[in-house]
């Protein structure tokens, strides 16, 4: 089992930047693939971005390719979304998720655990 924690979320203005933490407990956080994705009021959530077990493989969506960069560091049981060039449309809660198979996020969009979120503000 996993249990996720986001931070790093908060205010910030348009054109600026943030990066996110997810801290994961479990020994087995290095065989999971992971992802961040948000949910903004009033819309579904909307997948962001994924990695693999062993950081060698990313998909991004289109909305924030070029301008949001998920990495991990399994040693410390963490993954990372910095965003750039940030727009007040990026306003949302974030969410990381983890699952065994890559393709359960990156294609459908799903995932076997969640975190509780953090939230993104961006000012105009």
């Amino acid at each position: 089992q996993v249990q996720l924690v986001e931070s790093g979320g908060g205010l910030v203005q348009a054109g600026g930047s943030l990066r996110l933490s997810c801290a994961a407990s479990g020994r087995t956080f290095s065989s999971y693939a992971m992802g961040w994705f948000r949910q903004a009021p009033g819309k579904e959530r909307e997948f962001l971005a994924t990695i693999n077990w062993i950081g060698g493989t990313t998909y991004y969506s289109g909305s924030v390719k070029g301008r949001f960069t998920i990495s991990r560091d399994n040693a410390k049981n963490t993954v990372y979304l910095q965003m750039n060039s940030l727009k007040p449309g990026d306003t949302a809660v974030y969410f990381c998720a983890a699952d065994a198979n890559f393709r359960t996020i990156t294609t459908m969009a799903r995932a076997g655990y969640w975190g509780q979120g953090t939230q993104v503000t961006v000012s105009s």
